[in-house]
């Protein structure tokens, strides 16, 4: 019985079902903890991005301040320096003129604190007034750079000179000059302005720019005018290109902002201007590790914090796999066991509606079909036909074979009585000892004449030997009663005695045939007793006695 219940429910379909449900629940804690984990890993890498647009617009905004700031500087002394070039007297040839003159000039330099001279040279590179006693080292000399640019420029555009590596008076400068042309256009000599870049570094150093940031200002063909870090080396940047800006020296335009690495390896984000109407260019670099250290620090707190989660979501999880493990375990034992309980009743049930030794219907279970088919005739109007079997002389065979041979007999009869079920409604059972009956729900009177006849050859046909019986073999009689149309006062024990009556008339007629009793023979009383006629009621109270011992 277990065996075909584990055949049912065991094998395949417990162990999907098991895995299927298990896969599925570990399926959704897998996909909730990737869905939390790309929701925020999306999170931080948009702050990440975020952070580096702001410190690009940081670096753009330090641009435009130091390029502005230079502009406003420069442009400044130029105003100055072109007006002193439009004044006819600069070039005085007294020294009355000239007195006069550096009066002016030194106050000029005291009005602007980025300057630190003002100095006037012939064209011979001479000096012939000064803002003040200190000059340039290789200023004072007729091969100095800026006598050599305005004698080939015949323009009055300002110079800026790259002063860069010179000093005065102890100061690091640069320098602004201008072209004087004589009364005939000739070149007369040239007006330079010289600038602390001390000024510039102090702006400079207002910004906010991280350890590793830098701010530069170079010339449009990539020479270093003043960086920050200032550390004063100031030859050694003049005479080695930056590392910080290997990709932009050569890019003179008007604004922009981008990432670069530089040659040092670390990855920068620069963003340049060019000073208006100067040849100068301003640099702004900020590190990208410096802006991104405060995303970094909330990124590692984030994954940390998300860890936390999906570790706790996963142990979750497991609980919960666990558990569902469990009652899937639980729910198919408990299945298993209904199911071995159900088919142990249903069993129970056929063993006690069905004769152990035969396989036929018991009594109880007859008597039962007997009463509802007997009802459902009546309520439908329809006929109901009994065949009730009794093997010849069996008290005989018993005697002289044993009840083992006679067990094996009636077996073989049940075989062939059971052929006779051949409709839904047919009952065949073991009434009681060597009597079995066969219900015929529907039947009319010839056919189940027919089936009875069938079934009494089939019987003589398998030749069981029968020495106590005249025939020598074992045969049977039967009786056979049909009610065409049941009455609604017609009670379901007169067929049955109608059907005993018949098989006391085969068996008085001599045994081994088929009789019959129908409702033409017969009349019934009140007290649910037959009566076919006088002459049959006679002979069945003679006969009392062979039934009861029969």
């Amino acid at each position: 019985m277990s065996a075909t219940v584990r055949s049912a429910t065991h094998p395949g379909w417990i162990v999907f079902r098991k895995f299927s449900l298990v896969a599925l629940a570990a399926g959704c804690v897998v996909l909730a903890c990737l869905f939390i984990l790309a929701i925020q890993l999306s999170t931080i890498w948009r702050a990440r991005e975020v952070r580096l647009h702001e410190a690009g617009d940081a670096a753009a905004n330090v641009s435009q301040a130091v390029a502005q700031h230079a502009y406003d500087t420069l442009k400044e002394v130029d105003t100055l320096l072109l007006g002193l070039v439009e004044r006819g007297d600069i070039l005085g040839p007294s020294d009355i003129d000239r007195s006069r003159m550096q009066a002016l000039l030194r106050s000029r330099v005291a009005e602007l604190p980025q300057l630190q001279a003002i100095v006037v040279f012939a064209d011979d590179g001479r000096a012939l007034i000064s803002s003040g006693t200190g000059m340039p080292v290789h200023f004072d000399s007729a091969d100095n750079e800026y006598l050599g640019h305005h004698r080939q420029q015949n323009d009055l555009q300002p110079y800026i000179g790259m002063g860069v590596g010179n000093q005065a008076n102890g100061d690091w400068i640069m320098a602004v000059s201008r072209r004087i042309n004589l009364p005939d256009g000739r070149f007369g000599g040239v007006v330079l302005a010289t600038l602390r870049l001390d000024y510039f570094r102090k702006f400079y150093e207002e910004f906010s720019i991280g350890e590793q940031g830098a701010i530069l200002m170079q010339s449009a063909a990539g020479r270093i005018v003043l960086k920050r870090p200032f550390d004063g080396d100031l030859p050694e940047i003049e005479t080695r290109p930056s590392t910080f800006f290997s990709e932009a020296l050569a890019a003179v335009k008007l604004k922009e902002t981008r990432a670069s690495q530089g040659q040092d390896g670390k990855s920068r984000i620069i963003s340049y201007r060019k000073i208006t109407d100067y040849p100068l260019v301003v640099l702004t670099a900020l590190s990208q590790d410096e802006a991104l250290r405060a995303w970094r620090n909330d990124g590692c707190l984030q994954i940390a914090a998300l860890s936390a989660l999906i570790l706790l979501i996963g142990f979750l999880g497991c609980r919960m796999i666990r558990q569902l493990t469990s009652r899937l375990i639980i729910e198919e034992e408990f299945k298993e066991s209904s199911d071995e309980l159900k088919v142990s009743n249903q069993l129970l049930t056929h063993l006690a509606l069905q004769d152990g030794l035969t396989g036929l219907a018991n009594r109880r279970s007859f008597d039962d079909a007997l009463t509802v088919e007997f009802s459902r005739a009546q309520r439908a109007g329809n006929s109901l036909g009994l065949m009730m079997v009794d093997v010849d002389f069996f008290k005989q065979y018993n005697d002289l074979y044993g009840h083992v041979a006679g067990d094996e007999c009636l077996k073989k009869i049940a075989c062939v009585v059971a052929t006779g079920m051949r409709r839904a409604g047919d009952m065949a059972a073991r009434y009681g000892g060597e009597e079995m009956v066969l219900l015929l729900p529907g039947s009319d009177i010839a056919g189940a004449v027919s089936l009875a006849e069938t079934i009494r050859h089939g019987i003589e046909s398998l030749g069981i030997s029968h020495l106590g019986s005249p025939l020598c073999k074992v045969t049977v009689s039967i009786g056979v009663a049909v009610f065409p149309l049941i009455k609604m006062d017609t009670m379901a024990i007169t067929l049955l005695n109608a059907a005993d009556h018949a098989l006391y008339k085969a068996k008085a007629s001599g045994r081994h045939n088929v009789c019959t009793c129908d409702s033409r023979e017969k009349k019934f009383f009140r007290s649910n007793a037959v009566e076919i006629n006088e002459n049959w009621c006679q002979e069945y109270v003679a006969q009392a006695d062979v039934r009861s011992e029969r």
